[in-house]
């Protein structure tokens, strides 16, 4: 059965995104209290490093050496399964139940210890890191972990621990607006459900034997999740989609026709399926970020041994400027994606700590400069970039297949909210406060006794507010205590509040209208990025040299690098939000889709017109 069609005005999306979001703050924020011009080193410093467990460090040999000797990341490329053996494999190694808790038979690993295993996946194929992450961050196991009751966890945690499982949202007319979700939910006479509709882009529904499936109910629009075994009748798996990379993905489209769900199957409560799906994603998505290390770590690595075998014009390309430049930086960034990543997954496990703000960044940040590095990795390696590793292989030469990192890695700028929706939901954040404080004044819907009322309110926070951002860039504390790279911290200090005066301006100025200055608010999001990652890395840094670790001083030099390419992005970023042609872009999409350039496009081909003498002529 068909999705039914829904119509939502953006009004509408908007107050279902806002009904369903997290609008309390549960703990400490850093990027939040960073929105609002403070920069809280003391919340991440002392570097925090949670001690790796025994059993953990076992583990991890072991999976490393399956990944080594039986998973042929070739093999299943060209063949685009995984086979039965490498999956078997996986679960006897107990890699389908990593963060299950033990009392269910997983191994009860911290969400660190995980994502340093898939840091480690990551390193060989993507595809492992695509069937073992969908599983295991966004499918069953971890919202039944967060929202299921005692009796949905005994009976499914198990099975989880054995058992493939995937997380139904997306459907073919459904991305991330869920105020136009189709599938329906309704109650039965026994007070079962009773679920129609479709869904599309679902991995590992092909091989999963359950999933998380979310329903609208007509009758009260709202969206609640179930817990839905493949097995069930009504349950069709009917289409394998196939992608230009991750060829093994197990991603299809799933049709649900009178499907039976008995009401124990409700999970988190009814109408709960959106905050489900949100909180699920805060930790879920750190996942990619550990992933896209091990991958930038790989490419690290070739690209410094082909920099000093490939010798050009008298001297390894190493040593000609052009290549020195783009080495240097992907180290830099190679070592910034370390830093968020793993900073966000110890955060993550933070008692009174809100982590949504810095889930998204590490997605966000890390997805992007991953590319980037995979993009100068092709360009190093050139035409050996461009062949394929089995094809390198065969001529006798190391076989590391840049061409495929590229095409499996892109789809983590998409996956579990793409870098625009991840700058979408960053900038919201970023006013939050604002919306707070004064948003009876932009509200078109509050009236003129909600807004009187609200003046007193706003004329307090910000007469303390706004001129103490000032203050902060006048007096400036000294960070001495990290020595080389104290004027680094300086600049993330003042520039902080210079964000979030420059915010507070936008509103000001824009009002209403700055939900569609989307130019602004993502140059805004991605200086805060840029800002946390450059602290994360000052932070770590210090904590290394206290440590008198072996590779402290690299760190330092590597630290330094990155500040001085962040002060040049920020500036860049500042600039451009005041003075920019994003409106003169806008108008000109605009009349592209009132198809005013259709010259641009491919000429219609001529008509196939032959005339009846023609066609004589040609019998």
């Amino acid at each position: 059965m068909a999705n039914q069609n829904v119509n939502s005005s953006e009004e509408q999306s908007r107050e279902i995104m806002e009904q369903n979001r997290e609008s309390d703050w549960k703990g400490r924020g850093f990027l939040k209290e960073l929105f609002l011009g403070t920069l809280h080193a003391d919340w991440i410093d002392p570097w925090p490093e949670s001690e790796l467990s025994d059993e953990f460090k076992a583990f991890v040999v072991k999976l490393e050496r399956f990944m080594i000797e039986k998973v042929d990341a070739d093999k299943i490329e060209e063949t685009g399964e995984y086979g039965e053996d490498v999956i078997d494999g996986f679960r006897k190694l107990g890699a389908l139940g990593m963060k299950i808790p033990k009392e269910y038979g997983g191994l009860g690993f911290s969400n660190v210890e995980y994502c340093k295993a898939l840091e480690m996946v990551g390193r060989y194929d993507g595809n492992s890191v695509a069937l073992l992450s969908a599983h295991q961050s966004i499918g069953v196991p971890n919202p039944l972990k967060l929202f299921g009751t005692k009796e949905q966890k005994e009976k499914y945690l198990p099975r989880c621990t054995q058992e493939i499982t995937s997380f139904a949202l997306t459907e073919p007319d459904v991305g991330s607006d869920p105020a136009r979700l189709g599938t329906t939910c309704e109650k039965d006479e026994n007070g079962d459900w009773i679920i129609n509709g479709e869904k599309l882009w679902i991995t590992n529904s092909v091989i999963g034997t359950m999933m998380v499936v979310m329903a609208r109910d007509p009758k009260t629009n709202k969206i609640s999740a179930f817990i839905v075994e493949r097995e069930w009748e009504g349950v069709d798996v009917y289409y394998r989609c196939r992608f230009m990379g991750l060829k093994a993905l197990q991603n299809g489209m799933i049709r649900f026709t009178n499907l039976k769900v008995p009401k124990e199957n409700l999970l988190g409560g009814e109408g709960k399926g959106l905050k489900l799906a949100f909180i699920t994603l805060n930790v879920g998505r750190l996942s990619i970020p550990a992933a896209c290390v091990g991958s930038s770590k790989m490419l690290l690595e070739e690209c410094r041994r082909w920099s000093t075998e490939r010798v050009q014009w008298g001297q390894p390309i190493g040593k000609h400027q052009a290549i020195s430049i783009m080495l240097a930086d992907m180290a830099a960034n190679t070592y910034g994606q370390e830093c968020l990543a793993y900073l966000a997954a110890e955060l993550s496990q933070r008692e009174g700590y809100d982590i949504r703000l810095e889930a998204a960044a590490a997605k966000e940040w890390t997805t992007t400069r991953n590319w980037d590095i995979i993009d100068n990795a092709m360009q190093i390696k050139g035409g050996r970039g461009y062949e394929t590793g089995p094809s390198l292989a065969g001529r006798g030469e190391r076989p590391v297949p840049i061409e495929r990192a590229m095409r499996d890695s892109r789809i983590n700028r998409i996956f579990e909210g793409s870098s625009e929706v991840m700058h979408l939901f960053m900038a919201r954040e970023l006013v939050d406060t604002h919306l707070k404080v004064a948003g009876a004044m932009f509200d078109r819907k509050a009236s003129i006794m909600d807004k009187l009322k609200a003046i007193p309110n706003i004329i307090a926070f910000y007469a303390v507010w706004y001129p103490g951002l000032w203050l902060k860039s006048l007096f400036t504390p000294s960070y001495e205590k990290y020595g080389k790279l104290a004027s680094h911290m300086r600049f993330a200090h003042r520039t902080s509040a210079r964000l979030a005066r420059n915010v507070f301006h936008g509103m000001a100025i824009y009002q209403l209208g700055l939900e569609r200055k989307q130019g602004f608010m993502f140059r805004s999001v991605d200086i805060a990025m840029e800002l946390f990652v450059m602290v994360s890395m000052i932070v770590r840094t210090r904590r290394l040299l206290e440590q008198r670790a072996p590779e402290a001083k690299a760190a330092v030099e590597m630290t330094d690098l990155f500040a001085r390419n962040t002060k040049r992005y920020v500036e860049a970023n500042f600039k451009a939000m005041w003075s920019n042609d994003d409106d003169a872009k806008s108008a000109i999409a605009a009349h592209i889709l009132e198809e005013r350039h259709l010259w641009l496009e491919p000429a219609p081909a001529p008509e196939a017109s032959a005339s009846a003498e023609e066609t004589a002529a040609a019998k």
